[in-house]
């Protein structure tokens, strides 16, 4: 897959997952939000889908930039964000913390990660896309 559909796809993610955050937290935190959350947990989570949401959008407006410094900034941040995502997801797999959907989620996330790391290789060592 090339980078614009890697920064395609990961925006969309994003996107879903950010208005999910914001709008139905309980419906996106399915197995891992309770039924009875506090009001806080609910406020947290509705704020953390805004970050969410602005990474979506940076993704999606850097699809079609030429190689530049910025675009590798915005390549690398989502190396390292997708990485992290990652490697939380394995921690919560392997010791058994994690909901039953986090098996599909480190699947997404690890596929995530390579795909901004092989393609965006070839754009940080100043090849074309």
């Amino acid at each position: 897959m090339n980078l614009k559909g890697v920064l395609t796809v990961s925006a969309i993610y994003l996107a879903v997952l950010g208005v999910g955050f914001m709008l139905a937290p309980r419906q996106i935190g399915i197995d891992a939000v309770p039924a009875d959350a506090s009001p806080a947990l609910i406020a947290y989570l509705r704020i953390f889908g805004g970050p969410v949401l602005g990474i979506a959008v940076l993704n999606w407006m850097s699809r079609n930039l030429e190689p530049s410094p910025a675009l590798n900034a915005i390549i690398l941040g989502n190396i390292v964000g997708f990485g992290c995502v990652t490697l939380m997801d394995i921690w919560a797999v392997f010791s058994g913390a994690g909901r039953p959907a986090q098996k599909l989620f480190l699947v997404i996330h690890l596929l995530m990660t390579i795909g901004f790391a092989v393609a965006g290789r070839a754009i940080m060592s100043g090849q074309r896309r």
